[in-house]
């Protein structure tokens, strides 16, 4: 099923992402510029968002490979 489809998808915003991750603003954008870090969705032509679940996801990875 797609992403778009989902009816519980919920768009996050760049300080909410911040807050959850823990990232500064540069440091999120490196890691996206890279392929680390998940890219965000246009919303409207001045506005972007972030997948929670594909941040959520990313969270966890992190915190799996800190576990090994």
């Amino acid at each position: 099923m797609a992403a778009a489809s989902l009816p519980n998808t919920v768009i996050l915003r760049r300080p909410q992402v911040q807050t959850r991750t823990g990232l500064a603003r540069s440091t999120m954008y490196h890691l996206m510029s890279s392929g680390q870090f998940p890219r965000p969705i246009q919303l409207t032509h001045r506005t972007v968002g972030w997948i929670e679940f594909e941040i959520d996801a990313w969270v966890a990875a992190r915190v799996a490979k800190s576990r090994k």
